[in-house]
């Protein structure tokens, strides 16, 4: 689901010129602040025991405190893709 949510705002760098990864200190700034808090929040609940990541419904790569890969790639791929959709809407009204 990830991959095909990336597939779909990809598009809106180039197409719409929405410049999101062609300004990497703002991009890194934005998911620095999505990262942190949530990465920190998620290894603090499953070391408590209150959350888990399901083996079946994940991939096998695990990142250090039981992490699953793909939370990682939530945290990165939804921000990223807001961020697109976003700069696109601006540089739609922005040609009006």
């Amino acid at each position: 689901m990830l991959a095909v949510c990336a597939a779909f705002v990809a598009p809106l760098e180039w197409v719409l010129g929405a410049r999101v990864l062609r300004r990497p200190r703002r991009l890194s700034a934005t998911l620095a602040v999505v990262l942190v808090p949530f990465v920190a929040w998620d290894l603090i609940a499953t070391a408590a025991g209150q959350w888990s990541f399901d083996r079946r419904q994940t991939v096998d790569v695990r990142l250090p405190g039981g992490m699953a890969i793909e939370e990682i790639a939530f945290f990165v791929v939804i921000p990223v893709a807001v961020l697109l959709t976003l700069e696109a809407v601006r540089t739609l009204r922005g040609r009006r």
